[in-house]
């Protein structure tokens, strides 16, 4: 089945929730934090979920743990944006990332990204336009103009995305190729 990483995942909510929603994919979510993954493995296990796993390593290696376009999506949910100028290199749609992206995702594989920062998000269409990359869809409110037919992108929300809608803030979004 076609493999689909959520970097980042904290407690894995987006993780558990694409995967009840499409059985015929694995998800695996990724993030450096044992503690958060706990929840999302804890529930996955608990509710017999075989089509998810999680990984505790640093997004930085994972170049490391697939093989070469082995992914066929990535998601970015509510990244660190990294806001000072200093920490630029650390954004997680940062071309040093993109790269190591490149690597492990197959030729039209799919990166989506869903923030509330409108700094990161702008960051990241300025990236995708320097870069010469494929925009597929892009959105600065989400829950207004949510694509056709990707109901999901809406119907699953984060902890942080709970948060950030219940205080009025817009959920932006796109999606891109790397090729």
């Amino acid at each position: 089945n076609p493999i689909v990483l959520e970097l980042g995942c904290g407690r894995g909510e987006y993780t558990i929730g694409l995967a009840k929603n499409n059985p015929n994919k694995n998800f695996i979510g990724i993030d450096i934090k044992g503690n958060r993954i706990w929840t999302g493995a804890k529930y996955a296990t608990e509710n017999k979920l075989m089509n998810v796993a999680f990984v505790r390593t640093r997004i930085d290696f994972i170049e490391y743990c697939f093989s070469e376009g082995e992914v066929d999506e990535i998601w970015l949910t509510f990244p660190d944006p990294q806001p000072q100028k200093t920490r630029i290199r650390n954004r997680l749609t940062h071309p040093v990332f993109l790269n190591r992206y490149k690597k492990i995702l197959n030729p039209s594989g799919i990166i989506h990204l869903k923030t509330d920062s409108t700094s990161f998000y702008e960051y990241t269409l300025e990236v995708i336009a320097e870069l010469k990359l494929k925009l597929l869809y892009s959105t600065d409110n989400l829950y207004i103009h949510n694509p056709s037919g990707k109901e999901e992108l809406t119907a699953i929300k984060t902890h942080y995305e709970q948060l950030f809608t219940e205080k009025g803030e817009k959920i932006k979004y796109c999606c891109f190729k790397l090729s």
